[in-house]
């Protein structure tokens, strides 16, 4: 494709709504939930309301419980169906380069300095700022769910915004899920494997199962 006839904005667009989102007749889910590092296993409940917001219960340390509702709060973000206008009507989007992982594109408008990487109607890189730092991550690969595509493998790290230096560890996510129902696909398993501050290499799991639907 000849570069003056890319429309960033509309490739953008088809990869936005290529993302799967849960239906709007989502009402929630609850299940078990288990953390697992080198050194414990701790379990605990869980529920997402119909208003999206994620409860922890029953785990009485207070990081491990942190850690849990972050990652459904996270999880939760992404599923909630906003229309491209909705997100992006202020936006306009300007090639950077097109290469065979795909075609990177700078953002100019409402959330300026913002980049993403799209290929094959599939975003496989977002560059956003927000509070001050930048979120980086990179898709290596998805699960596609015929109502859309999940983030199956992917990395992500923060960046200073003036200094673009790492203020966090970089991330390495490997996400698996489970179609509770027709069309409501939920996190099933999350490992997070990183590189502490001593050099070593470590890896959080979290495990939702015995999920279902709520009424």
């Amino acid at each position: 494709m000849i570069l003056s006839q890319i429309n960033c904005k509309q490739i953008f667009r088809e990869a936005y709504e290529n993302r799967y989102t849960w239906p709007t007749s989502f009402s929630g889910y609850k299940g078990n939930c288990i953390f697992i590092d080198q050194d414990q296993t701790i379990k605990g409940n869980f529920i997402v309301g119909s208003d999206f917001k994620p409860k922890v219960k029953d785990i009485l340390n207070a990081s491990v419980e942190n850690a849990i509702k972050s990652q459904l709060f996270e999880v939760v973000i992404h599923r909630v169906k906003r229309s491209f206008d909705d997100s992006h009507s202020l936006n306009d989007f300007q090639l950077e380069t097109n290469t065979e992982d795909g075609i990177e594109m700078k953002v100019s408008g409402k959330n300026e300095g913002d980049k993403y990487r799209v290929k094959d109607k599939s975003i496989n890189m977002v560059y956003r700022r927000m509070h001050g730092i930048i979120i980086e991550i990179f898709v290596e690969k998805f699960t596609d769910t015929k109502k859309g595509l999940l983030s199956q493998k992917y990395s992500s790290i923060q960046l200073d915004q003036k200094t673009l230096k790492p203020v966090s560890q970089k991330l390495y996510y490997e996400d698996q899920f489970l179609n509770l129902a027709s069309d409501f696909w939920v996190l099933s398993s999350r490992k997070i494997n990183y590189v502490n501050q001593s050099n070593e290499e470590k890896m959080n799991r979290f495990i939702f199962d015995e999920m279902f639907l709520l009424s």
